[in-house]
């Protein structure tokens, strides 16, 4: 029994892990090629959830639903309604400094979150959507290679556009914005893509928690959740590199778990703060790996971006 429940827990924890990693992978798209300093991932996380949630949840007196749409067509549709949120935040957005980016970012996060807890017409307020259907019949073992299939497609989307010329164009601007300016690219164009397709991913990711689940509510994408996790998965594994975004992505999810593990065996005078420990751990953990590897586990290999021609090898 004690193996079963092992094992049990092990397709729990890596089918959640899964759906981090997706999402660190989309940031490390804005962040890690782009330099976006985005803190609204919570936000676009939610809706891709609650979109697909809304279109595949069979008929309710009390809020907006009935659709019972297939599952595959909820997940396109997050993606659109994410990248469509993405495009009217981005227009507003991309253009401001790093820092106000941030602070923008995160606070258009936040009124998403709070309008979804308080739209109860919509998504049925802090009751949350119950009865999301799950793919294969909630089989675990499908559930975890349906989603490690998909972490498998972002993964090769993600690194085929960091090394394609769009991908380079993003570095680019990211190191130098008044050089890739002079080459003649439109920097808020690019930066306003990044954002989009990085958006559409953490949709993605939220029609994947959503149907893993069954069952939604705002409290799941609070930032600490929704954003502060995902960054300390990016910056250990390695912000730029796609392999150490994924890495990040499950070591950090597993540390997580982890620390939960600990806070059972906490003083019962600390029992009530065990919520606190474990987001003090995690940001010690942070603090150690800036500390001592800050560029992250697997850390972005610096390549020209633009390849020098065979006859200039050698010269100067």
């Amino acid at each position: 029994m004690e193996l079963i429940n092992l094992l049990n827990y092990a397709l729990f924890f890596l089918t959640l892990a899964s759906v981090y990693a997706i999402l660190t992978l989309a940031l490390n798209l804005q962040w890690g090629l782009t330099g976006l300093f985005n803190l609204g991932i919570a936000g676009f996380f939610a809706v891709g959830a609650y979109t697909s949630a809304i279109l595949t949840t069979p008929e309710h007196a009390g809020y907006v639903g009935g659709f019972d749409l297939p599952i595959f067509v909820g997940a396109i549709a997050a993606m659109i309604t994410s990248s469509i949120v993405a495009v009217i935040i981005g227009l507003i957005t991309v253009r401001l400094r790093t820092d106000y980016l941030a602070i923008a970012s995160i606070g258009v996060a936040e009124i998403i979150r709070l309008y979804f807890k308080n739209a109860e017409w919509l998504t049925n307020g802090v009751r949350g959507i119950p009865g999301i259907p799950r793919p294969f019949g909630g089989q675990p073992v499908l559930l975890l290679l349906l989603l490690l299939a998909i972490v498998i497609a972002v993964y090769f989307l993600v690194e085929r556009a960091r090394i394609s010329p769009w991908g380079r164009v993003l570095r680019a601007q990211r190191e130098n914005e008044d050089g890739t300016l002079a080459a003649g690219k439109n920097t808020n164009r690019f930066r306003l893509e990044s954002f989009v397709v990085g958006s559409a991913l953490m949709g993605l990711a939220g029609a994947l928690y959503a149907h893993f689940i069954g069952f939604i509510t705002p409290q799941a994408f609070q930032p600490l959740y929704g954003t502060f996790l995902v960054w300390v998965m990016l910056i250990a594994g390695g912000s730029g590199n796609t392999l150490g975004a994924l890495l990040g992505g499950f070591a950090i999810w597993l540390i997580w778990s982890g620390t939960q593990i600990l806070a059972d065996f906490l003083p019962s005078t600390l029992s009530t703060q065990a919520g606190a420990v474990r987001v003090l751990l995690i940001g010690l953990l942070l603090e150690i790996v800036l500390l001592l590897r800050p560029q992250g586990l697997i850390p972005e290999k610096r390549t020209a971006l633009v390849p020098r021609k065979k006859s200039d090898k050698g010269k100067g």
